[in-house]
């Protein structure tokens, strides 16, 4: 018998007493029937989405392909068996409800749970033959990451129908912590954040999940995916053991991984294995009664069946592998797989060799080059360790974007803030199209293993309109009573964001000359205490920009009495590795001269409540100035007479800057540093047939003489004056300003 990690079974009268309690709470009478008084509150909603695309939800039609092509597979398994790669026996597409949805399918996962043979589904390591077994037979998965929370829910189904029919067979996510619970105990899952959502449409995609569910993700996400509001209490220390944070995720995992509960593989879903923490090893704590305390909670509520594991670079696994959850390795096709292999098995001597996170690209900052991977090394790669028989998961098969204020960042030498685009060069594009890297990565699965059977859709129809001519609105200030409504928060010294409960966006810190100054007199913030950029204005006019690791000081006059306002922009909070708390706004008082200022007026900007409010303030007649500079507010109308399809907004000479669509946050602008020169703009986020659609823009510095934009039909992701780096785990990194390292995900 081989030897597996999981080895309990529950016990039959305890089976028998939980599946009461399940069907007490899915409303089911003893008679099998349902009771109508219980029932109502779980009907499933497909337009629960208020913040995000829920226009297009309700039209959206499934594609019937992937049935068809699956179902085949099911009845025709593959013949050829030489990497032991599961011939989707699995039930795992039973689970898709047929159209249109009802209640008793949405509901089959769970009730999968009562019946017998639920009983005789695992997913276990056999360590005698160094393998997997699915439902005891030898697997290999080939698997692709995806975020949820980086794709419209409308567009879901799209991008999981072409990860299968690239042949893979797993879909690998994770669940970003402050997208689900904004404020403390308030939490969201509808719409766009509707967890359980994704996973069915996994399941109908014919797709096994592995589920990384942090608490901390890295995937170069606001904070790592730690919620701000952690960081209101300032000493906190952050992915330890410490009380206050361990507090914070009991009560966090509490609710989520109950809701998880019923999609593990054992209990009829589809989530074969979940991930413990994130490449714990390369965080400075290396707290291991940190990672047994999170070991523990997850047993405690999830059972000792599910399949739990760790993610490490090869440099981690020291202080990120432990003792009882499976640990598996991340590297890319430049490193020395051989190498780190080797490695790997001094930590775990038998089972499958698992890359938990095989890099198809890389991330970009601003201010620096897109990243590619050749087509040829990443395959060549791929090829490699599926002929050593491991299980690979590609990051990322399909980046997507960081709409809205949702980047991260990375320390290294200084502050490197992401783009908006998370295209990550990946097989599948941000716009979703199959590149030349999926068609390339096919063949070589196709070596190992039987893919649907059917083309890949072709790239989504793409538009193009303009230049259209945006009209100031007014600058920032001008609306500072709508922006602030409740009004400042005043205080000796100037306060955090985090201390405001402000966690993303802007906050404005305004304060009075206390004496004239009437030669240029030095600006500035001690101890590099700008996080991140600050935009600085006296008496309503801009002198200019303050930039964290980068531009220290600025020379300003004023007499007596003048208004100094400084508008602070946090450019996404640290993501990776040994960050400390990343606190946002100013992080010490500014210094004018030998003056150190004091008595702060603190304004929390709701810059996108006033942005999708905005029509009542057009109304509102006020005087623009001849040269706008600054913070300033544009917008224009337009319609789409002919058919509409996928664009990339493109902003030529503007500086730097927010932007809206129709009231939804496409994310940042940063035309002067590149390399992104577009944004995306998904097809359902456009009204079509001549209704009107609105943009808007927060240009924070200059805008062009020509305040105009257009939309292409092709992103511009590479354009930037900086010099290109190349990231390697193995290699030396050579680089003249700061050196580069590898971040994690």
């Amino acid at each position: 018998m081989a030897r597996g990690i999981l080895a309990t079974r529950r016990h039959p009268e305890d089976v028998w007493a939980w599946s009461w309690q399940v069907r007490g709470w899915l409303g089911l009478q003893k008679d099998g029937s349902q009771d109508p008084q219980r029932v109502p509150h779980l009907a499933f909603s497909r337009d629960q989405d208020a913040d995000t695309y829920a226009k297009g939800e309700q039209s959206r039609a499934r594609p019937e392909a992937p049935r068809t092509c699956i179902s085949q597979c099911r009845r025709n398994p593959p013949r050829d068996r030489r990497t032991a790669v599961s011939d989707y026996r699995t039930p795992v597409s039973a689970m898709a409800p047929k159209k249109p949805p009802c209640l008793p399918s949405l509901l089959l996962p769970l009730l999968t749970l009562l019946l017998p043979q639920a009983d005789t589904r695992s997913f276990v390591v056999d360590r005698d033959n160094d393998r997997f077994l699915l439902d005891g037979v030898p697997f290999r998965y080939v698997s692709g990451s995806l975020h949820y929370f980086r794709v419209p829910r409308v567009l879901w189904a799209d991008r999981l129908f072409k990860m299968r029919m690239s042949g893979l067979n797993a879909v690998q996510f994770y669940v970003p912590w402050n997208y689900h619970e904004p404020e403390p105990g308030v939490y969201n899952f509808h719409g766009s954040r509707d967890l359980i959502a994704f996973l069915n449409e996994a399941a109908i995609a014919n797709l096994l999940v592995i589920l990384r569910p942090g608490p901390y993700i890295c995937a170069e996400w606001d904070m790592g995916g730690l919620p701000a509001w952690l960081l209101r209490k300032p000493k906190i220390h952050l992915r330890t053991s410490d009380p206050d944070f361990l507090a914070a995720v009991d009560s966090w995992f509490k609710v989520l991984l109950p809701k998880i509960h019923p999609w593990l593989y054992h209990n009829g879903g589809n989530i074969i294995s979940i991930q413990v923490e994130n490449e714990y090893g390369s965080y400075r704590a290396c707290d291991f009664n940190y990672m047994r305390h999170l070991a523990g909670l997850f047993r405690a509520i999830l059972g000792d069946e599910i399949l739990l594991f760790t993610t490490d670079g090869p440099e981690g696994l020291k202080c990120g592998s432990l003792e009882g959850l499976y640990t598996t390795v991340d590297f890319g096709p430049a490193d020395n797989m051989t190498k780190i292999f080797t490695l790997l098995r001094n930590y775990e001597p038998h089972g499958p060799l698992v890359n938990s996170e095989y890099y198809t690209g890389w991330l970009d900052y601003w201010g620096q080059n897109h990243s590619t991977r050749s087509v040829h090394s990443v395959t060549n790669g791929l090829e490699n360790m599926l002929k050593l028989g491991a299980s690979v998961n590609m990051y990322m098969f399909h980046g997507g974007t960081n709409f809205g204020y949702w980047n991260g960042a990375d320390e290294k030498g200084r502050f490197l803030p992401i783009t908006t685009s998370y295209d990550y060069d990946a097989p599948i594009s941000e716009a979703g199209d199959p590149t030349p890297k999926l068609f390339a990565l096919r063949d070589v699965i196709s070596k190992f293993q039987e893919i649907p059977l059917g083309p890949l859709p072709p790239p989504s129809p793409k538009m193009m309109l303009g230049p259209l001519t945006l009209h100031l609105d007014g600058d920032l200030l001008a609306f500072l009573n709508y922006l602030c409504p409740q009004g400042p928060i005043y205080s000796i010294l100037p306060m955090t964001f985090e201390a405001v409960k402000q966690d993303h966006g802007f906050v404005l810190y305004r304060t009075y000359l206390s004496n004239t100054v009437s030669e240029p007199t030095r600006f500035w913030v001690p101890n590099n205490g700008v996080h991140d950029r600050a935009y600085v204005m006296v008496d309503g006019v801009f002198h200019g920009v303050l930039e964290r690791n980068m531009k220290h000081k600025l020379f300003l006059t004023g007499q007596v009495g003048a208004k100094l306002d400084v508008l602070l922009e946090s450019m996404g909070r640290l993501s990776f590795g040994s960050n400390t708390s990343d606190f946002k706004g100013l992080i010490e008082p500014p210094v004018l001269g030998q003056t150190i200022l004091t008595r702060w007026l603190m304004f929390p900007l709701k810059v996108d409540k006033l942005v999708k409010w905005w029509f009542p303030l057009q109304l509102l007649k006020r005087s623009h100035p001849q040269t706008p500079s600054g913070p300033t507010f544009y917008s224009t109308m337009f319609a789409i007479l002919g058919s509409s399809g996928d664009t990339f907004l493109y902003l030529p000479g503007w500086t730097k800057g927010q932007v809206w669509i129709n009231g939804f946050n496409l994310g940042r602008y940063w035309t002067k540093r590149g390399p992104q020169q577009t944004l995306y703009v998904p097809r359902p986020l456009l009204y079509p047939r001549g209704a009107l659609n609105k943009i808007t823009l927060l240009e924070l510095e200059n805008a062009p003489p020509q305040p105009q934009v257009q939309f292409l039909d092709r992103p511009i992701l590479n354009s930037t004056l900086h010099r290109t780096y190349v990231y390697s785990l193995s290699a030396e990194v050579q680089s003249d300003p700061e050196p580069m390292q590898l971040s994690g995900h």
